[in-house]
Formats: structure tokens, C-alpha cells, sequence
């Protein structure tokens, strides 16, 4: 198993851009806010050529109060060559990722 660590801003965050020859199940992400004040964010899983849009959003403002973590571990997902995740908060008040994947 691998894992990709980022902070969320609200500059688009791309987490995992899946490498040539390659696919990637995507297994936990967790979305941990260190700061005191809730927050929100979105995820994206972008097709190869194709552009962040409503379309490919799977998590929108999704809340995480001060001091918590969410948990998204209940749907698997599977990113083929190119395919990316792209998560993006709306402000930067402390928001840290970790999503686990492995290597199918």
C-alpha cells in the first residue's frame, strides 16, 4: 500500500496523477483539520484529458469541524493511466490529507 500527504488550499490540490502503465485503487482518504475553525472542501476524480468540473466532483462541501478528520474509506475507487484526484478547500485553515492506495 502507498500513500500521497498534502495540505488542501484553496489552490486546486492534486493528490495522485496515476503514471504511465499503471492503475490505482484508491482505498482511505482522510481529510484532517488542525486548525480551531470548521472548514470545507471538495474532491474531484478527473478522467485523463479531461478538466475539474462539476461532472467529476464526488465530495462537495464536505464539512470538517476544527480539531476533527473526516473519513472516506466506504467506496473504492479505480484510476487508470492519467486519471487524477484533485481535492480543494475553501479557505486555508489547516486542512491535511492522506489518501491510501494500492498499486491493481
Amino acid at each position: 500500500m502507498s500513500i500521497a500527504n498534502a495540505s488542501i488550499t484553496t489552490t486546486d490540490t492534486s493528490l495522485i496523477t496515476v503514471p504511465a502503465d499503471k492503475s490505482y485503487a484508491i482505498i482511505t482518504i482522510l481529510v484532517c483539520n488542525t486548525g480551531v475553525n470548521s472548514t470545507s472542501f471538495d474532491a474531484h476524480v478527473i478522467k485523463s484529458g479531461q478538466s475539474k468540473s462539476d461532472r467529476n466532483k464526488v465530495l462537495t462541501g464536505v464539512p470538517v469541524q476544527g480539531k476533527d478528520t473526516f473519513t472516506f474509506n466506504a467506496e473504492r475507487l479505480i484510476l487508470d493511466e492519467a486519471d487524477s484526484l484533485l481535492l480543494f478547500a475553501d479557505s486555508d485553515a489547516g486542512l491535511h490529507t492522506t489518501v491510501s492506495f494500492l498499486e491493481v
